[in-house]
């Protein structure tokens, strides 16, 4: 795939991106029709209408392509479109402004580009792999502070039911790192990877490569890591299995502590 098809790809994905974000604010004050899936995880107007809207957008203009989306999903191919439409939903649903839209191209499992929009403080992440991250346009990095550093934060996700328990990990951790939960993995990702934070831990794993497809791509492009929870990289075409984030230098040492305390399990993909 040459570099042209990569930009016109991107700047598909930045149509879809806007809208998403257009959609979002619409519902944000209102009613959002908030309600409740078979696995009591919450779902709301914007997130199908985000979801059918790409469908609809990629069935027109890339018809051989398929799309992952976290609510819908569409076609069977190599080119993969996977989307959470609304990241943060259960914040978004409570009116709580913490909430992105996220998108990337996986092409035989791999991300190969990736668009992450906040629309509550217009931000727009963006990065082609090989090509650097962006910020509205502006380069981003990774920091490069250890756990033990005052100005290092870090986030964690942790509910009842995931497959990995991250409780003694977070503890062990915790006695040297601050830790704060946003809300939303993909919007605590971009922190990481605009040297916000150093961290994210995220166990999530039956069809949670929506999460993660397009944080691979912009966080390793602004010099960080993405791997999963034992340090292996894995495909974004199917369920993952958890993801550790960030700014490379602190990885190792966060790999080493969840192998301490886990198992690597075989996910059913």
């Amino acid at each position: 795939m040459d570099n042209n098809m990569l930009q016109e790809y991107l700047e598909f994905a930045k149509d879809i991106a806007k809208y998403a974000g257009e959609v979002m604010l619409k519902y944000f004050k209102q009613n959002n029709g908030a309600s409740y899936k078979g696995d009591k995880t919450i779902v709301t107007l914007a997130d199908t209408e985000i979801n059918t809207y790409l469908i609809q957008q990629v069935k027109e203009k890339y018809p051989t392509h398929s799309v992952d989306g976290e609510e819908e999903q569409f076609g069977k191919s190599d080119y993969i479109w996977v989307c959470d439409p609304v990241d943060g939903t259960a914040m978004y649903a409570r009116h709580i402004p913490v909430a992105v839209f996220s998108l990337a191209l996986v092409v035989k499992g791999e991300a190969k580009l990736g668009v992450v929009f906040d629309p509550f403080t217009n931000s727009l992440y963006t990065a082609i792999k090989g090509e650097g991250a962006y910020k509205n346009g502006e380069t981003i990095t990774v920091n490069d502070y250890e756990l033990n550093d005052m100005k290092t934060v870090c986030h964690y996700d942790l509910w009842v039911g995931a497959d990995y328990n991250l409780a003694n990990i977070l503890q062990e951790l915790g006695d040297k790192t601050y830790f704060i939960s946003l809300g939303s993995i993909i919007r605590a990702c971009m922190c990481v990877g605009s040297g916000d934070f150093s961290l994210a831990i995220f166990p999530g794993t039956k069809h949670k490569n929506c999460d993660i497809a397009a944080v691979k791509v912009i966080v390793e492009e602004a010099g960080g890591a993405v791997t999963d929870l034992f340090g292996n990289e894995q495909r974004y075409d199917e369920s993952i299995n958890g993801a550790v984030i960030s700014n490379g230098k602190v990885h190792k040492e966060v790999i080493d502590t969840i192998k301490k305390h886990l198992k690597d399990k075989k996910i059913k993909r």
